[in-house]
């Protein structure tokens, strides 16, 4: 299936909280609850378009920034300013349910986080090398995209080195291929093979 007939994919935003840590550049990643999209997943705050997010004449990924930006308030309580535009993600083709993602990086505002009982069972402020680490001891569930977007984070030496490096989204159409050691996502010439990790999962059950 093709970018053009993908169009009426429903459109999601996400944004990825930074701040500076003792370790270095910290992200918020939370925890999902044990079911819908995302069932026990780590991921960042996020959500699909609302009508309240849509301006007329305004490009996706703007509605898109609008999403994002409310569902991290809705979810821990931060009122974030400012997303930059990060990348795009477009669902592979086997994926039950299919959104359409953009990725925006937003330092993170002042204030304590208040997780919304019901969309958010844990928290944790981390550097992307030890979410990267939980996952591969098999401790925290990753998504691809989240995966890739820590990998393209962990070298980052400052909130503000991150922030200027975006701005012009990556655009990623994940295909999902079986090989003889596994499911692989493959996207960008990039394949990582996943074996058992939590990756084979996909996407399961409905969206909340």
């Amino acid at each position: 299936m093709s970018d053009a007939a993908d169009l009426d994919l429903p459109v999601a935003g996400t944004v990825v909280l930074l701040r500076p840590g003792a370790g270095g550049v910290e992200v918020l990643l939370l925890r999902r609850p044990g079911r819908g999209s995302f069932a026990g997943a780590w991921v960042f705050p996020g959500g699909k378009v609302e009508d309240s997010d849509r301006r007329p004449g305004a490009p996706e990924e703007e509605d898109a920034g609008r999403a994002g930006v409310r569902e991290t308030f809705e979810e821990v309580g931060l009122a974030v300013h400012d997303p930059v535009m990060l990348s795009r993600w477009q669902p592979p083709v086997e994926a039950p349910v299919r959104i359409r993602t953009w990725f925006f990086l937003a330092a993170a505002p002042d204030g304590e986080l208040t997780p919304s009982e019901g969309e958010v069972v844990d928290t944790a402020w981390v550097t992307p090398a030890q979410a990267l680490e939980r996952h591969a001891a098999g401790q925290w569930a990753l998504f691809p995209p989240t995966w890739m977007t820590l990998h393209e984070l962990r070298d980052a030496v400052s909130v503000e080195s991150a922030l200027a490096s975006a701005g012009i989204a990556r655009m990623f159409t994940t295909q999902v291929h079986e090989t003889d050691h596994g499911t692989a996502f493959v996207w960008d010439d990039l394949r990582l093979e996943t074996g058992s990790l939590p990756w084979r999962l996909v996407i399961t059950g409905d969206d909340d």
